[in-house]
């Protein structure tokens, strides 16, 4: 599939609002829905609004394609080639939705969810067309870390994950294929490993906000926004990951061994962070600061694109 087809977003918040500008840059036409009453006109808005930074920040956007927000959710689904569901992260709901996804759009539309912990077999496995329906997990946002995990359930076939595969590395997302369901999927896993142990440091007066955060953005952070953990090793030892292994592997286990990642989160800790956080950018700016977010994150996409090597 490539310009030309449609896409319904069925659920208008801010992942939903992101798919939507990653569609409409890839040259497709655009169906926002949304059930909650007064959501589709800004939201609307500010997929319009996206595209121009994108082109801005050096980001090719195809010609074509268009937006049109649909309340009523039959309209929005006619003439659909891909359907991306973006709802609240809440079960039943997604399976009431999935089930009207699946009555009423077009028999050779997939349908993808954006669910970010819940297995595809939790709320799908009843559908009629169920091999048509799979967990698409994105980034948040979509449109500027386009890697999305595919997550295949037990009646998947590989001919359905193909097709998923190919409408999302068509619009220029990055799929990953897993080869099985679990709990959070890969990305929030890796993120819940490093988050639970940022909250624990902190947590145990090992260092603070600030500095956490500063640990991450000036090490850590600079190589993992051109390569991942692996590859990050690899090029840490002269002979390679191997090489790395052997020279450090053993100081790895003996830390992981006091990792404190299934701590819960102190309220202590948290009202610190939340401190933290209110000190460096007040909560009436937290929507300013999103969109310094969402420009940092094109110069970035616009400068790996110049670079080889970093797919």
């Amino acid at each position: 599939m490539s310009t030309g087809c449609r896409v319904t977003i069925a659920g208008a918040g801010l992942i939903g609002r992101g798919w939507a500008a990653a569609f409409l840059r890839a040259g497709w036409e655009v169906v926002l829905w949304d059930a909650a009453p007064g959501v589709l006109p800004a939201a609307a808005e500010w997929v319009r609004a996206a595209l121009p930074e994108m082109e801005a920040a050096g980001l090719a956007v195809a010609p074509g394609g268009g937006l049109r927000a649909e309340p009523d959710l039959a309209a929005a689904l006619a003439g659909a080639d891909y359907v991306q569901e973006s709802v609240p992260e809440d079960r039943d709901a997604k399976a009431a939705l999935f089930a009207r996804l699946d009555a009423l759009a077009p028999p050779g539309a997939l349908l993808g969810s954006s669910t970010s912990t819940i297995a595809g077999s939790l709320f799908l496995a009843d559908l009629p067309g169920r091999s048509r329906a799979m967990v698409a997990h994105p980034a948040n946002p979509p449109h500027l870390m386009p890697v999305v995990e595919l997550v295949p359930s037990p009646w998947h076939a590989a001919a359905d994950t193909a097709r998923f595969s190919a409408v999302l590395a068509g619009i220029g997302q990055v799929p990953v294929v897993l080869k099985r369901e679990i709990e959070g999927f890969v990305m929030n896993r890796l993120q819940t490993a490093v988050v639970n142990e940022a909250v624990a440091l902190v947590a145990q007066g090992v260092i603070d906000p600030e500095g956490l955060d500063a640990v991450m953005k000036h090490s850590l952070g600079l190589r993992w926004a051109f390569m991942g953990p692996f590859e990050t090793m690899d090029l840490n030892a002269p002979d390679g990951f191997a090489d790395y292994a052997r020279r450090y592997g053993r100081f790895y286990e003996a830390m992981g061994r006091t990792l404190s990642v299934a701590d819960g989160w102190p309220a202590e800790a948290v009202e610190r962070i939340e401190a933290a956080r209110r000190l460096a950018t007040p909560r009436a700016s937290v929507g300013a600061r999103m969109r310094w977010r969402d420009r940092a994150l094109m110069r970035l996409l616009a400068l790996r694109s110049g670079m080889g090597g970093t797919s």
